[in-house]
């Protein structure tokens, strides 16, 4: 009973973690428009960082241990600087709704990482079913041809495989860390080497910056940054990396429909099919994990 509480508990945690997180892409996408890639990535961070460390106060939490360290830095890496940075990066190239879809990969990359980090194992067909999945994915990319842009979608792989690593890391470590500590460590950790960098790419005149740019600077610091992870990170300990992960294809069908009535994008036929047939590959997957 008491697995099944936690199994639960875990993907609740983990839907919350995914219904904020969908949002991320299309508020990076309204950042942008006006606010250098560079600046997005760093201010999200650090402005998060400092609600991180007032909690960690005001909550008298313990430092971390030696040994918790390596973990925090691959997670920062991962989560902290090398997705945002990435994602904000291939957002120049690419729109929202057609990066969205490249979330369908986030499960495989996320469940490689969980084998590979937190030692779990899968059941062969949960590969199957993942890696037809991120098939889909990849066809529908290289279906759009070399006009939707190599360099947006390279970004958009490689942000994939590096968030990989940092969720399966950040869960392992939540198992002992606790989730939401987990990610305010991260954030303390990247903060010496961000908060240097938001000086530096401080926009030259912020008064004829956009109120838009920076509501979506604002959401991926409060939201995309530090309380989707708070969520997510207990969904991976509670529930599984591999098995919790899978909730991530529920991101292009949420992503998508934001990006659709707040950003005004197309929605291609193509995509939404792209996107049905990789959410039933994982929905198979799950059941082998």
């Amino acid at each position: 009973m008491a697995l099944m509480n936690d199994r639960l508990s875990g993907w609740l945690n983990g839907l919350a973690g995914v219904v904020i997180f969908s949002g991320s892409l299309p508020a990076t996408r309204l950042a942008v428009v006006g606010l250098d890639p560079l600046f997005v990535t760093v201010a999200r961070a650090s402005f998060a960082a400092v609600i991180a460390m007032f909690f960690l106060f005001i909550l008298k939490e313990k430092w971390p241990q030696k040994s918790d360290l390596p973990s925090l830095a691959i997670t920062s890496i991962g989560v902290v600087l090398g997705f945002p940075l990435l994602t904000a990066l291939a957002l120049q190239y690419v729109t929202s709704a057609h990066s969205i879809v490249f979330i369908g990969l986030l499960p495989l990359s996320t469940a490689i990482f969980g084998v590979l980090r937190a030692k779990e194992r899968p059941k062969p067909a949960f590969w199957l079913f993942s890696c037809l999945g991120s098939g889909l994915v990849a066809g529908f990319a290289l279906s759009r041809g070399v006009e939707a842009s190599p360099l947006g979608d390279g970004l958009m792989l490689a942000a994939i495989v590096i968030c990989g690593l940092g969720y399966a890391e950040g869960g392992k470590l939540s198992r002992s860390l606790g989730g939401w500590q987990v990610i305010c460590w991260a954030l303390v950790l990247a903060l010496p080497v961000m908060a240097p960098l938001v000086i530096y790419a401080w926009p030259a005149n912020p008064a004829s910056i956009g109120i838009s740019a920076w509501v979506g600077l604002g959401y991926v610091t409060v939201f995309s940054m530090l309380i989707g992870f708070i969520f997510w990170y207990r969904g991976l300990a509670k529930g599984g990396i591999a098995s919790v992960g899978q909730l991530q294809l529920l991101q292009p069908f949420l992503g998508l429909i934001i990006a659709a009535l707040l950003l005004g994008e197309d929605v291609e036929p193509m995509m939404i099919v792209a996107t049905i047939g990789v959410v039933a590959c994982v929905a198979l997957a799950r059941r082998f994990t």
